[in-house]
């Protein structure tokens, strides 16, 4: 069905494709009869896919990245799609509409995106309303919840630990993790979040408040491609002196090595074309530290996901690959995991 319909799909501008998804999703995630249906469907339980990383159960290792369901709007379509857990947001403190249109643009021949957005999205307070009603008509996921936060735009690079702290006081109760996002480059300075006198303080003000709290939960990291091997040491040495859980790599690359489209467009890539970059800085990252490394950039099959965990990663997203291989990509790639047996 979905080979059917990607021509007519990639016919249409890929910002109104993504918006059309997700409203298709949302009201199936609405109706629980429909959401059962692509459960049985779609997910493939088995214990075999298990996972164990940074002290929460995942039933696979494998999730779907921050960027698809930014205000957590089909929250419960994600496992029932056969996702291991699932990331909402990029979430900021204050909602903001993003970078204006257009934005998001597909490079077919790459099976690559570049994205422009900008962290659009309703908000810490209302994206927080939103979770609420999803629990009182769904109950808790059914797969771990990852709340990935962001820096407001209208807020200054010096007051960033108080827009993220904001942000994660009003989300606390409802994400399973967060992650602390310094490496979007669609926000106008975010990345210097990355160099190591801000990033200590905002490290020591968001640990502050996750050792504050009565139960604890994992705080990740969310790094950039783009990091020389001096700034990713810098880095794992503040991680280690904060008590960082984990850290995610990598997100959009500003590169265009290697593309075979023609195209000039700022943004962040992401794809196919960031699968090298992506396994360089997890094979870097695993010779160096011990912390759990949830692993994106590149993936959309089982051998991509094996490769992965092979090299050390506890856990993978995905983002783009979901969008060339359609929904039922989870089913093929745990199918695949499990044997060619299940494959078939």
């Amino acid at each position: 069905m979905y080979a059917l319909l990607k021509p007519l799909l990639f016919s249409l501008e890929p910002e109104l494709v993504h918006d059309l998804v997700m409203k298709g999703l949302a009201l199936t995630a609405r109706q629980k009869p429909l959401l059962e249906i692509v459960r049985r469907y779609c997910a493939v339980p088995d214990s075999r896919l298990e996972v164990t990383a940074f002290g929460l159960h995942f039933p696979n290792p494998v999730g779907l990245a921050a960027g698809m369901d930014k205000n957590a709007l089909a929250l419960p379509i994600w496992s029932a799609l056969g996702f291991g857990f699932a990331e909402v947001g990029s979430v900021t403190a204050h909602a903001q509409p993003g970078n204006p249109p257009p934005r998001m643009f597909r490079l077919p021949s790459d099976e690559a995106i570049i994205n422009r957005m900008g962290f659009n999205n309703h908000g810490a307070g209302m994206v927080a309303q939103t979770l609420g009603r999803w629990q009182r008509s769904h109950g808790q996921p059914r797969v771990p919840l990852g709340i990935n936060l962001g820096k407001s735009k209208i807020t200054s690079l010096e007051d960033a630990p108080s827009d993220y702290l904001l942000s994660l006081a009003r989300l606390w109760e409802y994400g399973d993790y967060f992650v602390v996002n310094v490496s979007s480059p669609n926000t106008p300075g975010l990345r210097e979040l990355q160099d190591k006198a801000r990033l200590e303080e905002l490290l020591g003000a968001v640990m502050g408040f996750v050792k504050l709290q009565a139960h604890a939960k994992p705080l990740l990291l969310k790094i950039a491609p783009d990091l020389s091997e001096s700034q990713l040491m810098e880095i794992l040495e503040l991680t280690d002196r904060h008590g960082v859980a984990g850290i995610i790599a990598t997100n959009t690359t500003v590169s265009r090595d290697g593309l075979k489209t023609n195209i000039e467009q700022a943004g962040g890539l992401s794809g196919k074309p960031l699968k090298t970059r992506s396994l360089e800085v997890l094979r870097f990252l695993r010779a160096h530290s011990s912390l759990p490394i949830v692993s994106v950039g590149g993936i959309s099959t089982a051998d991509d996901v094996r490769e992965r965990l092979e090299l050390g990663a506890a856990l993978v997203q995905v983002y783009t690959g979901f969008v060339y291989e359609g929904p039922l990509m989870m089913r093929a790639i745990t199918r695949g995991l499990l044997g060619p047996a299940q494959a078939r």
